[in-house]
């Protein structure tokens, strides 16, 4: 099968995750993504969650699919020397280091564009190449910190917590991979490559766009957790959510689905303003009719009202769930079983064609593309230029 990828060459020095979730994306369609890591230790997702073993840490695994791996000690003039050898020849470079970095060890946009000027070169940054946090280490929860991601809670009373997930790497990555594809699209009319840029910083302030708007055009609070009508209920049994949202009269409508006096004409609750004033009154009168029965008696009640609700359910259930399965989210076998690609294209899918590779798994493969021999190879290895 042709994938819209596969003549794209990414030469990858990135790690953790912004990085190298965006170049995931791009490998799952065919690019060939030649992973960069330092002999012996490689990505630090290798090792720095859980145990250390290459293949079978779960949070690089996650990451790190379709992709080769070459380790190279870059404080070498060979492995330097190597390393531009491939950029030459690709289409991509990415990096996800502080700003400076990749300048300092020669490989910054400018001197490798002089080399290759049809080069892609992406930058994934925590707050930007400039500004005033520049000097900052970029890491996904001082990115929620600082774009107010972690202060906006459905209720003020709940205490400021992180978000369990990474928000700001996943977005900022699918932001990357996108702008990578455009200076890829870009490139066919001009013949030029191009720097592009995304930070988890500009990524978490894009995910709230419309709480922004708000706030920006008329000083204002927009919090879609704190819509009176939108909640998590405990059941007899198992925990609910319902959104009370995109209907003319939803408290109407679910208090004729709970069985439970029209609280409607209620003058506290009679618009969505008295509703806000009296939030917790109504959740409170809510919640004990919910507490009359089992969560599969009231979402068979809710739904048959055509009402907005869903069980709440453990990563490990949804994992588990029919819509994954038919979703085709679960790829590999065996150790190694991970999430899918969300994209899905009806004539030339996403696809797991390599798994996760070891370190330096394909050191000897990618210089063998480059006409180094089997000998010369041996000698890298034995000085300690490759692994």
């Amino acid at each position: 099968m042709t994938l819209p990828l596969e003549n794209v060459t990414v030469i990858d020095f990135s790690q953790v995750m912004l990085g190298p979730a965006a170049t995931q994306m791009l490998a799952d369609f065919g690019a060939d993504v030649i992973k960069v890591e330092r002999p012996e230790r490689g990505d630090l997702s290798r090792w720095s969650v859980g145990r250390s073993d290459d293949l079978d840490n779960p949070v690089f695994c996650s990451l790190n699919r379709n992709k080769r791996s070459i380790a190279l000690d870059l404080r070498t003039k060979v492995a330097k020397r190597i390393v531009l050898d491939l950029i030459r020849a690709a289409d991509v470079v990415v990096e996800n280091f502080r700003p400076g970095v990749m300048d300092r060890m020669g490989l910054g946009y400018e001197a490798l564009s002089a080399i290759n000027p049809r080069l892609v070169y992406a930058s994934g940054t925590g707050f930007g190449s400039h500004g005033p946090y520049v000097h900052k280490g970029g890491q996904d929860v001082l990115a929620q910190a600082l774009t107010g991601a972690i202060d906006r809670r459905s209720d003020p009373g709940y205490p400021l917590s992180v978000y369990p997930t990474a928000l700001a790497d996943y977005t900022a990555a699918v932001h990357l991979a996108q702008a990578i594809i455009l200076a890829l699209l870009a490139r066919e009319l001009t013949g030029e490559g191009q720097h592009v840029e995304v930070s988890l910083y500009d990524a978490m302030l894009a995910m709230q766009t419309q709480e922004a708007a708000m706030r920006l055009m008329r000083d204002e609070e927009l919090n879609w957790g704190a819509m009176p009508l939108t909640a998590v209920f405990e059941t007899a049994d198992d925990p609910l959510v319902v959104v009370g949202a995109f209907r003319d009269q939803p408290l109407r409508d679910l208090c004729r689905a709970l069985g439970v006096e029209d609280m409607s004409d209620d003058p506290r609750f009679a618009d969505i303003e008295a509703m806000k004033a009296n939030t917790s009154v109504l959740r409170g009168i809510l919640q004990e009719a919910f507490r009359r029965d089992t969560r599969e008696h009231w979402l068979m009640k809710l739904e048959d009202a055509d009402f907005l609700c869903a069980p709440v359910r453990t990563l490990a259930e949804a994992l588990h769930d029919p819509q994954t399965t038919e979703n085709d989210m679960i790829w590999g076998e065996g150790t190694v079983r991970l999430v899918g690609n969300p994209m899905h294209l009806s004539a030339t899918p996403g696809s797991l064609r390599r798994p996760p590779p070891r370190l330096g798994e394909q050191t000897d493969e990618i210089l063998a593309g480059l006409k180094f021999s089997s000998e010369e190879i041996a000698e890298l290895r034995a000085q300690g230029v490759v692994s």
